[in-house]
């Protein structure tokens, strides 16, 4: 069409360029203009699109439909083309007359007589708005897209939480692997996380990992790659011809930097961290082997007390053997009869006679010879075997009750999985029937340490046991930070004084005065009391002068098998 318009000018030149334009009124949107830029013909389809009359149009500057969108160098492109006498080509943006806008696809072609000389410029135009509008949109989703692609590929290497990197995503660059140079791992523990999640909640828990991720950014210096672990875990990589040294300037620099409180919207929390330090000081690095013995320091941290540091030592890897060992055994142990029970009687404080004996349980273990609770509960407890162990032990110290005298109790202590795992109930009713035991006969010891997180949970299974008729002791009464709270919410039969009061009976007026606050405590709530620890004549004395009903210690005898009480 553009070549018919150049090609019929150049035959006639006597031919009108409104001619031109008057063919072209039905099939596009057509202006013609001087050399000026001032219009001289504007056909109907233009008149339309732009909103102005032919007369507001003609004798006007093409400038009137100028949108402000195109910089100053898009026109002077477009005229040094068609001054240059060649047709330019290109998408405009124009403002209507009602302040609307709108896009055209535009053709302008030099007007030319037959001497060479360009008489003015024809445009013709093809509306584009919607297709500009698609076009945007498109444009928008695509942004949208990448920067969605963007955050999900941010999320898939970093920590939701911390915006650190996570652990699965520690290349060979972050360990150092293309280098012989020496490299140091720290992993890095949160203490006691769990009880600010039971006492706090998971949104204080989650608040904290974050402050102590920004800490450890802070104390960790440019040759480090921090990641997030998982849970309440750390890994901090050092690389760059680190040495063990370096490490343990960063854990002194993390352990004081953990040391100042954290401020919470809600609260001011103190926090401690343990940390595992391994060392690669020659040859290609193993990661898994680093990451494993780092693992090994930081259990032997925890062991230590927490808040502290430990070096990977080979002694580790065989006391990590040791304990496997003896988590193997210990699975087996109670369908072996290792596990067995000593019993320390309990006495009343005036008449002397034994009223509760304590079942304590013992390990037989084949090669290691006699073990303590305290030398093996800690490790049921972890492994989750003390479900079992604990299943045992009631059912035993029942059947063994049923051959005492009907009116001596036995008395068993509770693990704090017991009632976190709900399985307590099942466990006292199945003891109680296959032993034949009266429930009135059956005492259970609990801790303060039970009813961390679970509280309402525990002290309800609690209940239910008691309405059984089974007693509840609370152990270590006075010890706890809120004694008072649980007598209150609990159905307590008896306060077990903790032992640490006994050793200061005969010296400290204070150690007295507490005893026997206690006990008039206890009795005002219609609770009977037992102390611990007694060892001496003196310290019993003391205990019933001061209003203890019963009383424990080897003055009155030692843990003994059943087949040896004196009853």
């Amino acid at each position: 069409m553009i070549a018919a318009i150049q090609s019929m000018m150049l035959e006639d030149e006597r031919f009108a360029a409104a001619t031109y334009a008057a063919a072209l009124d039905k099939v596009a949107i057509v202006a013609i203009t001087d050399l000026a830029g001032t219009i001289i013909y504007a056909n109907d389809q233009f008149e339309k699109l732009s909103k102005y009359s032919r007369g507001e149009l003609v004798g006007q500057n093409h400038r009137i439909l100028n949108s402000g969108h195109h910089p100053r160098s898009f026109f002077l492109e477009m005229y040094r083309t068609i001054r240059g006498g060649k047709i330019w080509r290109g998408e405009i943006k124009n403002r209507a007359k009602d302040g609307s806008f709108y896009w055209v696809d535009t053709w302008i072609i030099p007007l030319i007589d037959s001497g060479g000389t360009i008489t003015g410029y024809i445009s013709i135009r093809t509306e584009i708005t919607s297709r500009k509008a698609l076009e945007g949109q498109l444009s928008n989703l695509n942004v949208a897209l990448s920067h969605q692609h963007e955050l999900i590929s941010h999320l898939t290497h970093h920590d939701a939480l911390t915006g650190l990197r996570n652990f699965v995503d520690a290349d060979d660059e972050a360990w150092g692997c293309e280098s012989d140079q020496r490299a140091c791992v720290l992993f890095i523990d949160v203490d006691k996380l769990k009880a600010v999640n039971d006492t706090l909640g998971h949104a204080t828990g989650d608040a904290l990992l974050k402050k102590v991720a920004e800490r450890l950014l802070t104390c960790a210096p440019p040759n480090a790659s921090i990641f997030r672990f998982g849970g309440d875990e750390f890994v901090i990589i050092l690389k760059g011809d680190a040495s063990c040294r370096d490490a343990k300037g960063l854990a002194d620099g993390i352990l004081q930097s953990m040391a100042e409180p954290i401020s919470l919207e809600s609260s001011e929390l103190s926090v401690s961290v343990s940390i595992g330090i391994a060392e690669r000081s020659s040859g290609r690095v193993d990661a898994n082997r680093l990451l494993t013995e780092a693992d090994l320091a930081l259990r032997a941290a925890k062991s230590g007390g927490r808040n502290c540091y430990r070096i990977f030592a080979p002694v580790m890897e065989v006391e990590l053997r040791e304990r496997r060992q003896l988590e193997s055994d210990l699975a087996k142990a109670c369908a072996n009869g290792e596990i067995v029970l000593e019993y320390q009687p309990i006495i009343d404080a005036q008449g002397g006679q034994v009223v509760v004996c304590e079942a304590l349980a013992r390990w037989n273990h084949p090669t290691r010879g006699r073990m303590q609770p305290a030398e093996f509960i800690p490790l049921a407890e972890e492994t989750g075997l003390i479900r079992q162990l604990s299943a045992c032990a009631l059912s035993q110290a029942c059947a063994d009750a049923m051959a005492w005298p009907s009116q001596i109790k036995v008395a068993v202590n509770l693990s704090t999985q017991q009632c976190h795992a709900g399985y307590l109930i099942d466990s006292v009713v199945n003891a109680l029937r296959d032993s034949g035991l009266p429930a009135s006969r059956l005492e259970l010891e609990v801790t303060e340490s039970l009813f961390i997180g679970n509280g309402d949970e525990c002290a309800a299974m609690l209940r239910r046991v008691h309405e059984m008729g089974v007693t509840i002791a609370l152990d270590d009464f006075g010890t706890g930070y809120s004694s008072l709270s649980y007598l209150r919410r609990l159905p307590v039969d008896v306060l077990k004084i903790d032992r640490t009061f006994v050793a200061e009976l005969a010296t400290s007026e204070k150690a007295r005065a507490v005893v026997e606050a206690i006990c008039r405590l206890a009795d005002r709530l219609g609770m009977s009391t037992v102390i611990e620890g007694i060892e001496t004549v003196e310290q019993a004395n003391i205990a019933r002068q001061v209003g203890v009903e019963r009383m424990q210690g080897f003055l009155f005898g030692r843990p003994v098998p059943a087949a040896a009480l004196r009853l």
